[in-house]
């Protein structure tokens, strides 16, 4: 589903990112962890066309991000860590936005949009002029907008900000049901506990690079770690580059 290829971005001096090959396949939630900085917002606005490589390549569902990016982007759901929205518009004013976009038809527009705003908890606020929402709320609509194509791929970047332990739960149980049903979750999180609770494999991005990838276990025997929480493995790999 998502093919990662020496995919690097240099900012002058500067290697923001270096290097990332990556696989992740059909029904996956993988998850992207790293410190501030490290490079896990570029490399995800790299992933969904926002951003050009340097250098690289990006293939999403076998479309290849540089040559038909219209097309690859269609395969994707994106939820950015800050939601940006047209405030002006209504909740579901925003859906409709989102549907003519990904020009998905509106035959059963109100259907799919009113069955996605409920699941969301936002559908009593549906014609409510979004700058009068919470961030919370707008973080639910964002996510709401995102699954309206059924994209086969989700790329999420923080998705628990601004939630509620309602919503939180409620985005943990979401996630897992999708990857049930064949969905590919690409999740950056800094909610380590959720990270560990969900995900099918981990990725470690530090200073721009992939340090580590592969399931918990996996990753504590490559650390030679016996105990510890995933927490304590971060912290592990994460320290151990850092002096080297």
């Amino acid at each position: 589903m998502i093919v990662l290829e020496k995919l690097s971005k240099i900012y002058g001096r500067t290697k923001a990112v270096t290097d990332i090959d990556l696989t992740v396949k059909k029904g996956e939630i993988f998850g992207f962890i790293g410190p501030n900085g490290a490079g896990k917002t570029t490399t995800i606005k790299m992933m969904s066309g926002l951003l050009l490589p340097t250098k690289g390549r990006v293939r999403i569902n076998g479309v290849d991000m540089a040559k038909e990016p219209e097309k690859a982007k269609k395969h994707i759901g994106l939820i950015p860590d800050r939601p940006y929205l047209y405030e002006k518009l209504t909740g579901m004013e925003f859906m409709a936005f989102t549907a003519e976009l990904y020009e998905t038809g509106m035959n059963h527009f109100h259907e799919r949009a009113t069955d996605l705003l409920k699941r969301f908890s936002i559908l009593d606020h549906s014609n409510d002029m979004i700058e009068s929402y919470s961030h919370g709320m707008k973080q639910r609509l964002i996510m709401a907008s995102a699954l309206f194509h059924k994209p086969p791929l989700l790329i999420v970047d923080e998705p628990m900000v601004g939630l509620d332990p309602k919503g939180i739960r409620m985005v943990r149980s979401l996630f897992r049901g999708l990857a049930e049903q064949g969905t590919t979750i690409f999740m950056s999180t800094h909610t380590l506990n959720l990270a560990e609770d969900v995900c099918d494999r981990i990725g470690i991005i530090n200073d721009g690079r992939l340090i580590a990838t592969g399931t918990i276990p996996e990753l504590k025997h490559a650390a030679k770690m016996g105990e510890g929480n995933l927490e304590a493995l971060f912290f592990q790999l994460t320290e151990e580059i850092t002096h080297l």
